[in-house]
C-alpha cells in the first residue's frame, strides 16, 4: 500500500503545482501601413524597371527585324 501510496501523492503534487492552460488570445489586429520616407525611391526604382523592361524588349524586337532582313 505504500509503495502505491508515494507515487500518487507525487502526482497529485505535480498536477497540483501545474499551471493552468492559457485562455486562447485573439492575434493583434493588423496596423494600417504607414509610409516611410524611402517608399517614393522604391516607387521609382520600379518604374524604372518596368521601362527597363520595355527598353529591353524593343531592342530584342530590333535585333531579331535586323537578322531577318540579313537573312
Amino acid at each position: 500500500m505504500i509503495r502505491l501510496a508515494l507515487p500518487l501523492a507525487l502526482i497529485a503534487t505535480c498536477a497540483a503545482c501545474s499551471k493552468p492552460p492559457q485562455p486562447d488570445q485573439a492575434p493583434p489586429a493588423p496596423q494600417a501601413r504607414v509610409e516611410t520616407p524611402w517608399d517614393s525611391m522604391e516607387a521609382q526604382k520600379k518604374k524604372a524597371q518596368d521601362v527597363q523592361k520595355v527598353v529591353d524588349k524593343q531592342a530584342e524586337d530590333q535585333r531579331k527585324a535586323v537578322e531577318a532582313q540579313s537573312q
